[in-house]
């Protein structure tokens, strides 16, 4: 296992065509740390900016697509390079949205937030501010002493609070706290939640607006160290190593930010909001490099909860949005997060006093082995040929408070891509309530260790999938299985066939997967088509799963409109960035998706962007504590018409040099020495990962 770079200077490999030329920035560079020292330095010259003026998010503000497009292709100038920067004033609460120009060294414009339409994000220094804040009112004091703990016992976790109209809490940056026993240092406090408790913060006043004190239940005791030997139990003694190598090195090529790899040309891209970016992807077909998605993310993410009870209704979080999980993201360890002949990206990123700080080993990049590709021994023509399958993948890791979030895309030889989330950390935490006096039990919670309650929850990924099938001009149509009765031309009742539905304007753009037909979405480019005359294509094909299970009338329903389909299609526009809005903190709700589509604009034959939830639903499980093992969730495209023929077939057949010559034990079936000879399975080159 080899380490192949952490910095992002190039590695010798020519640059895929963007239109770089030496010693010209690409306009969709990710920001340096000389760039955001500068842009810290320009907004801190400005008026009202004072000594508790804070960033809370530091961004690129990305160009308009299509000057960046005639750039590349040499009809257009090199866009300026832009910053935005959002600042929170942390005496006054007082919050503005900046544009910068990092060229001209000038702010260019200021918009002022009273609150109304949502908070910034959520700053670091509100949440280590909070403890304090709660230890100083007596309230929350006795609270704590009734339910047999102190201030010096708990940590305090600040939460986003979500909009409920609280008069209150107009105009005003709250969090909602809950209080989680630490027994020692090393202690888990997830494994002894303080329930029946929340307090309501003001953080720039620093005061309890609300305390929320209901029922007191008894503290669960069972620690939760699952990096306790202890509780660990016997180690597994029985696995053996798994070594990967690559002898001849890694397949990829890497110049900067932009990555070939096969037939894949991209850049590697990183938002303090988003996390891992992935622009341009483009795969080269028989010389030519056509376009599949300008820009791919996950723009949003929500975890809500089905917890009614006085302390819990209100937990939602939009992790991406309110807390932005990029600042979060994890330094990754060779051997450990990534296996193989790995290239590392570092993620750069503005601090709340707008200095740069690095993570190294931010993105990781490997290839894998991915079983078969394709395969067949042929009756007639006595062929037999197989080729391996392998793939690119791209991923970071963000933890926010209890949760590990990994986010994966793939790349495949023959053209697919995936995106796949990997979900595991620790539950956050209820006390279990046990039976009701009729004997049934609690319905909003499993119990996963004595008096340890696990929440029921969601977690909805938003997938912001800016799409760009052999170019500007596409459109998306929805694909059904539809069964066809008995009847002329189906007489003994085995015809079925597909029904197909074209997504004409944003208001009608909002779709759920259905399995049952297994729906799918096919965008196509309406100008391209390929050698058969029919538009070139790439499908996605859902992982089904429920939406949004609040109340379509809940404040949560109002504030994720996104989250209640598995689909939309918006026309590309470079203000539309983020499913729920810009600002979700507080938000009251009909921002993002709701705004995007009620102008109704065509989406037919346009530039288009396709806006996909997935995600699972969490019934947690005893096997799910004390730390949860993955889970996963995931979506596919495909290309469906986009290519002539298999692009697969040009890859070459297993080096028998590189199988494994250790032979299995074979039966004395028909075939079995044929199938040693040819190295079938004794050399291992079709038989693992099928």
């Amino acid at each position: 296992m080899t380490i192949i770079s952490t910095e992002s200077s190039a590695t010798g490999a020519d640059q895929p065509s963007t239109g770089v030329e030496s010693g010209l920035q690409h306009p969709l560079a990710n920001l340096s740390a000389a760039e955001i020292t500068r842009i810290r330095d320009i907004v801190s010259a400005e008026e009202s900016f004072t000594e508790t003026t804070r960033f809370a998010f530091v961004g690129l503000d990305e160009p308009h697509k299509w000057e960046v497009l005639a750039w590349q292709e040499g009809d257009g100038p090199l866009p300026e390079r832009r910053a935005r920067v959002m600042l929170l004033d942390m005496a006054t609460g007082y919050s503005t949205d900046n544009l910068v120009s990092i060229d001209a060294g000038a702010v260019l414009s200021t918009s002022v937030l009273d609150g109304s339409a949502g908070q910034l994000p959520v700053l670091i220094e509100e949440f280590d501010a909070v403890a304090d804040i709660v230890a100083e009112d007596p309230r929350w004091v006795e609270a704590l002493i009734k339910r047999g703990t102190t201030v010096d016992q708990v940590k305090c976790v600040p939460l986003s609070a979500g909009h409920y109209d609280y008069p209150e809490e107009e105009g005003r940056r709250i969090l909602r706290v809950l209080a989680f026993r630490q027994d020692y240092p090393e202690d888990h406090p997830w494994a002894h939640p303080v329930d029946g408790l929340s307090a309501y913060v003001d953080t720039a006043t620093r005061k309890i607006t609300r305390l929320v004190d209901s029922d007191v239940l008894a503290i669960p005791a069972e620690s939760g160290n699952f990096d306790d030997p202890a509780v660990q139990g016997e180690p597994l003694t029985t696995l053996k190593p798994i070594v990967i190598t690559q002898p001849e090195g890694p397949s990829f090529e890497v110049n900067g930010e932009w990555v070939s790899w096969a037939n894949w040309n991209f850049q590697v891209g990183f938002d303090m909001r988003e996390g891992l970016v992935l622009r341009q992807l483009s795969f080269t077909d028989s010389g030519e490099q056509r376009p599949v998605i300008y820009r791919a993310s996950i723009d949003e993410m929500l975890v809500p909860y089905g917890d009614p009870s006085p302390v819990r209704f209100w937990q939602n979080y939009f992790d991406t949005g309110e807390y932005l999980f990029g600042r979060f993201t994890n330094s990754l360890a060779l051997g450990c997060d990534c296996v193989g002949e790995i290239r590392y990206f570092d993620a750069v990123m503005s601090d709340e006093l707008g200095n740069p700080f690095t993570i190294e080993n931010g993105i990781c990049m490997h290839e894998e082995d991915y079983g078969t590709l394709w395969k067949h021994s042929d009756l007639f023509a006595g062929s037999n040929e197989v080729r391996r399958s392998r793939r690119l993948v791209i991923s970071f890791f963000t933890t926010v408070g209890n949760y590990d979030y990994g986010f994966y895309w793939y790349l495949y030889l023959d053209g697919t891509i995936e995106c796949e989330a990997k979900l595991t950390g620790v539950l956050f935490t209820s006390a279990y309530p046990g039976l009701d006096e009729a004997g049934n039990d609690y319905p909003y919670a499993s119990e996963v260790a004595p008096g340890l309650g696990g929440p029921y929850h969601q977690h909805l990924f938003s997938a912001r999938l800016d799409m760009m099938v052999d170019g500007l001009s596409n459109a998306v149509d929805e694909v059904d299985v539809k069964r066809v009765p008995v009847g002329p031309g189906n007489e003994h009742g085995n015809a079925f066939t597909k029904k197909v539905t074209r997504i004409t304007s944003e208001g009608v753009s909002g779709r759920t997967a259905d399995a049952s037909v297994a729906r799918a979405w096919l965008v196509t480019n309406t100008e391209k088509t390929n050698r058969m005359g029919r538009p070139t294509g790439y499908v996605l094909y859902p992982q089904d799963s429920p939406t949004l299970l609040a109340d379509p009338s809940s404040s949560i329903a109002r504030r994720a409109e996104f989250a209640t389909k598995h689909v939309f299609v918006t026309r590309y526009d470079p203000a539309e960035k983020y499913a729920a809005g810009d600002f979700v903190h507080q938000n009251p709700g009909g921002d993002g998706i709701t705004k995007f589509i009620a102008d109704d604009a065509s989406v037919d034959g346009e530039d288009i962007v396709l806006w996909h939830t997935f995600g699972p639903t969490h019934f947690p499980r005893p096997e799910d504590w004390p730390v949860m093992p993955v889970d996963y969730a995931k979506f596919t495209l495909k290309p469906y018409g986009f290519f002539d023929k298999n692009p697969a077939l040009n890859v070459p057949a297993p080096a028998k040099a590189h199988c494994s010559t250790r032979l299995p034990t074979l039966s004395a079936g028909p075939g079995a020495a044929e199938l040693a000879a040819a190295g079938e399975c004794a050399g291992g080159c079709n038989c693992s990962n099928d």
